[in-house]
């Protein structure tokens, strides 16, 4: 598996029958400064990624994302690869999402 997807290959993804766990690894600040998500996110603190990853299903891909795709959203999938999870990141992150047309919607 591919530690990146772009953005036209997440989209079947998030409309087949197995969608992937997305968590929204942006920083609070940043969430705060640009609000839109990916419908179906759940924001998760990265700093935090040792308490939520237990919740996340061995079975399950796991797709996330940060603002532009820097270190907050490549560090996480390294700390769930390492814990035999099916990770990667979106290229671009949100920013390449906007750019390439993705849905976003307002945060719940």
């Amino acid at each position: 598996m591919d530690r990146t997807i772009t953005p036209d290959a997440l989209n079947p993804l998030l409309a087949g029958e197995a969608p992937p766990v997305l968590p929204d690894v942006r920083r609070a600040e940043d969430r705060a400064k640009e609000p839109p998500t990916i419908p179906g996110a759940a924001w998760k603190r990265p700093a935090a990624v040792a308490d939520w990853l237990p919740a996340l299903a061995p079975d399950r891909e796991v797709v996330l994302y940060g603002v532009r795709g820097g270190s907050v959203s490549n560090s996480v999938p390294d700390t769930l690869l390492a814990q035999g999870l099916k990770a990667r990141c979106i290229e671009g992150a949100l920013e390449g999402r906007k750019a390439a047309g993705g849905t976003l919607v307002s945060q719940p």
